[in-house]
Formats: structure tokens, C-alpha cells, sequence
């Protein structure tokens, strides 16, 4: 160990190298913990069936974040969201580099670093879990919302589609379902740390004790009462329905330079299924569905992809829902779903409501374009549609959100409040390649068949098409690019959740608790500095 002169000319003993390292391992500690248990939380979903994995993720996050001032919790509530929005959302780079990619998972860390502040704060408060939990629920409201309309993907909720909360969703929609998870992970750390101070100091307050336990015992027991909301039982009959995966020629974002071929495999796996209905193989579905992108030709425009399209369709002998992008004369590109009757041709349409910012339109283009030229692929940006989309296709009532739309809470409750007895979530997940991005939309839409007790219908292009029925659970999907053509006797459904029901009401009740925790926690600690003061 080595000597310095300090000023006053006294000789000090320079830290040794072993205090050095243990004070660096010491200060990485909560920022390594933070990283943690955002990759956790990346682990807690789809593909992986690793949904409890979200408990000790946010057990470890609330050990990081308690008792830590604003700007170190700040710091390490950045350091979990990067944990878990970069390997959560590394398929939005799948075909334009990393740069978008790491953008986006920067901009929304953001809002679970402002969550850590929250939470932070609230740990000072009696009940703190509870407070914790809705800050966190409020920073994903937030996120849902702005900017650009929002980018609701990661909510809790999303990852436990496998789990034993599931049930909550159709209590609460997913603000109850993700409430309910993080409670009961900082239940879980609440009660450690009670019983680790029990340890060192032998005092066991019994009051404290029994609320982080109850933190942990009433989410868990609330999941298990709500069971009976799970109900797959046909209310309105049944309905058979069949979804048409054609597959693409070729992935990436150029897929659609073969518009032609896209639109063929899809009418050709429809031809297949209307062989196979008279071959007795497969019963005869009362309407089919396509997914999205399924026919980029405009066929009002093109008669060549309408007689392609019509005769797809006569063959099968069932209205159709196709997916179009129409192109008008002037105005924006339209994202549209259109009901073919096997008779009449085209019927109905829906423009999807709630486009894509940077997929189907680009905000600040010329700013934009200093990152990526990429975005001039998207030479005419889509517009947005105005009316909720539910189509009569053979007497049932089919409600429909449009792939991205599907993550968002009010896209999808409008088509059940429309009159909705069955939800198509028509998608295109060709431009994302082979990762993770289709399995976590499929376990959007299983959480949604819950929150709404609805069969959900997903068509995919290439990704994986599923049937799910209103318990969330799959009654059959398809493999990844590959054509198929899923056919089921599916049950229609017309009493609606209490989550229906009750729409943003649990989302705003939760926002209402975390703000006045907040406001409660930093009035207690004005107050504390003014009478140490004096």
C-alpha cells in the first residue's frame, strides 16, 4: 500500500487495488441488478413459457429503486427499460438496421426511467407496493398515448398469456392484468426485505409483515376468482370460420415487389381450402379470412387482382375478408379490409384506424432521413380510417383490428361494443422475418380473447395464424411461412366482461392512485426537510 502527503502534510494511505475493485463492484451492483431484471422482464414473454419470470423481475427492480433518490432512480429505471425494450423489440431493426431499432428502445426506455423515479418516490410511503404497481401501470398509460399515438407494445399484461393472472383481463383489461403482476413482485421483495430486517434486528413488525404478504396473496387470489369470467361457451351458436395463410414470396421489406405473387398464394391456399371443403375433408366455413397485405393491388383500380380475388372466393362460396391497400387518385394510401361476397363482389370495407408512425406513415420526414434512408421506402404515407370496423359476414358480426391495432385497448373493446361476436385481428408480419414479433402479437391477441371473452381469428401472411378461442387458449395455428388454411367451429359470444364494460375506468382509477401517491410522498418529504430545518 502506498503513502500521500495531504495538504495539511499528514501522510495517507493511498487505497489498495482489492478497495478500489470492492468499492466499483459495490456501485455496479444496483445498475447490474436494474439491467437484470429488465432482461427478466424480456424473458417473461413469448416464445419463451417463462411468465413467472416477471415476479422476481420486479422483486429485484423494487430492491434497486427503494429508497433511492430521483436521479439514481431515474438512472436505474433507464437501465431496466433498455434490459428489457432491446431484445423485446430487436425485430423492428429485422430489415433496416439498427438504428431505428436502438432508437426506439432508447425513446420508450425513457418512460419506465420516469416509472423508476415514481416508484422510487412511493417506496417511502406505508403500502408502498401497491403505490409502486400503479406508477408503473400509469408510465405504460402514458406510453400507450404519446408519441405519435402511442406505442403500447411491452405492457406487462402482453407477457402473461401463459399465466396465472390471465384471468384479470377480462376484470380489467390489461392495466388490472399488469397492476396485478408488478404488485406482487414488490409484494415479493417487500416481504424479503421485512423478514431480512427481522433477521438482523430480531423485531418482526407483524403489521408491516402482513401487508407485504397480502401484496403478494391478493393479486394471486383475486386471479383465482376470477376463473369463472373464463367461459368458452356459445352464447349466439357457432360459427365455422377459416383463415388463410398464402405466405409470401420472399421476406424482408421488399416482399411487397411481388404484389402479384402474394396476392396468387392466397387465393390459390383459398382454392385448396374450397377443394378441400368438397372432398369432405374440412367442413364448409360460413366466411374466410384473409390477413393483411393479402392483396396490395388495389382491386377497385386493377381488374386483374379483382378477377383473381373473386374467383378465389366463388370457389370457396363464403363471404371473404380481404386484405387491400387502396390507392386513390390523391389523399393517402388506405390500409383497408373489404368484404367480398361470393354473389355481390365487394360489400364492405374498414380502414384501419390507428396506422403505423414510420411504417405506414412517416412523421418529420426530412428530420428522419438523417438516420435512415429507409423511411424513403414509404414513398406515399397511409391515412387513417374513422369508423369502427365490424362486418355481417353471413349473419355474424366479426369485429376487426388491424394487426398493430391490435395492441392498443381501445381498437380492439370498439368492435366488441359495435356488436362484435367474434374478433379477426388480420396481420402482416413478413417484413419482421423470423423473430420473436409474431408470437408476441399472438399472445396480444390471447390476452385479448380474455379481456373480451371473444374468439380472436388471427390471419397472418407468413408469421404464425391462429385460432384462439374466448379462454385464451389456441385451438389451432400455423407455422411460420408456411401456406396453410386454418378451418374450426368456433363459439360466438354476446355478454360482455366487466373490463368491457367498464373500458379506461380501472386504467384511470390506477393513474388517479399513482398520482396521489406521488403528490402524498413528496408532500411528506417537504414536510420532513421543513421540520428538520428548524
Amino acid at each position: 500500500m502506498s503513502a500521500t502527503i495531504t495538504p495539511a502534510g499528514t501522510r495517507q494511505s493511498a487505497p489498495a487495488p482489492s478497495d478500489r475493485a470492492g468499492r466499483l463492484l459495490r456501485r455496479s451492483t444496483r445498475p447490474a441488478a436494474a439491467l437484470l431484471s429488465g432482461t427478466m422482464l424480456f424473458l417473461s414473454f413469448p416464445p419463451r413459457p417463462l411468465w413467472w419470470l416477471a415476479l422476481p423481475a420486479f422483486a429485484l427492480l423494487g430492491w434497486c429503486l427503494y429508497g433511492r433518490r430521483p436521479r439514481a432512480a431515474f438512472g436505474l429505471g433507464y437501465l431496466a427499460g433498455l434490459g428489457f425494450l432491446l431484445p423485446l423489440l430487436v425485430w423492428t431493426g429485422e430489415e433496416v438496421g439498427a438504428v431505428p431499432w436502438l432508437a426506439l428502445a432508447a425513446v420508450e426506455a425513457l418512460f419506465v426511467a420516469a416509472a423508476g423515479v415514481g416508484i422510487a418516490v412511493v417506496t417511502r410511503l406505508p403500502l408502498w407496493p401497491v403505490w409502486a404497481a400503479a406508477v408503473w401501470i400509469l408510465g405504460e398509460g402514458v406510453r400507450a398515448r404519446v408519441p405519435f399515438g402511442g406505442f403500447p407494445w411491452g405492457k406487462i399484461a402482453f407477457g402473461q398469456a401463459d399465466g396465472v393472472f390471465l384471468p384479470l383481463a377480462a376484470v380489467g383489461g390489461t392495466p388490472v392484468l399488469g397492476f396485478a403482476v408488478a404488485l406482487c413482485g414488490f409484494g415479493l421483495y417487500e416481504t424479503a426485505r421485512r423478514l431480512r430486517d427481522h433477521r438482523r434486528t430480531g423485531e418482526l413488525p407483524r403489521g408491516p409483515l402482513a401487508a407485504a404478504a397480502l401484496a403478494v396473496l391478493v393479486p394471486v387470489t383475486a386471479a383465482l376468482a376470477a376463473l369463472p369470467l373464463l367461459d368458452d361457451s356459445a352464447e349466439e351458436g357457432t360459427a365455422t370460420v377459416a383463415a388463410v395463410q398464402g405466405n409470401v414470396p420472399r421476406l424482408g421489406l421488399d416482399f411487397n415487389a411481388q404484389r402479384r405473387a402474394v396476392l396468387d398464394n392466397h387465393a390459390k391456399r383459398t382454392e385448396q381450402l374450397a377443394r378441400d371443403v368438397a372432398a369432405g375433408k374440412v367442413p364448409q366455413p360460413d366466411f374466410v379470412l384473409w390477413p393483411e397485405n393479402s392483396s396490395d393491388l388495389d382491386p377497385y383500380r386493377n381488374g386483374d387482382a379483382r378477377l383473381v380475388i373473386d374467383r378465389a372466393v366463388r370457389a370457396v362460396g363464403a363471404p371473404t375478408v380481404i386484405g387491400a391497400v387502396l390507392t386513390p387518385e390523391t389523399g393517402p394510401l388506405r390500409n383497408t379490409l373489404i368484404a367480398w361476397d361470393p354473389e355481390k363482389g365487394p360489400v364492405a370495407t374498414y380502414d384501419k384506424r390507428h396506422v403505423q408512425p414510420f411504417g405506414e406513415y412517416i412523421p418529420m420526414r426530412p428530420f428522419v432521413r438523417l438516420f435512415s434512408s429507409d423511411v424513403d421506402r414509404v414513398r406515399r404515407d397511409f391515412g387513417p380510417g374513422d369508423k369502427v370496423g365490424v362486418f355481417d359476414l353471413s349473419g355474424t358480426k366479426v369485429g376487426l383490428a388491424t394487426c398493430y391495432e391490435a395492441a392498443f385497448d381501445w381498437a380492439v373493446r370498439d368492435t366488441v361494443t359495435h356488436g362484435g361476436r367474434l374478433i379477426s385481428v388480420p396481420s402482416n408480419n413478413a417484413t419482421f422475418g423470423r423473430s420473436e414479433m409474431t408470437y408476441q402479437q399472438l399472445a396480444m391477441s390471447r390476452v385479448r380473447a380474455v379481456e373480451h371473452s371473444r374468439t380472436v381469428v388471427v390471419p397472418v401472411t407468413s408469421g404464425v395464424s391462429a385460432i384462439i378461442r374466448p379462454d385464451g387458449t389456441i385451438a389451432q395455428q400455423t407455422r411460420m411461412f408456411t401456406p396453410d388454411a386454418l378451418v374450426a367451429e368456433v363459439p360466438l359470444r354476446s355478454s360482455l366482461t366487466p373490463a368491457t364494460r367498464m373500458g379506461t375506468l380501472p386504467e384511470g382509477v390506477l393513474a388517479a392512485l399513482a398520482l396521489g401517491a406521488v403528490g402524498w410522498a413528496v408532500r411528506t418529504r417537504a414536510k420532513e426537510r421543513r421540520t428538520t430545518a428548524r
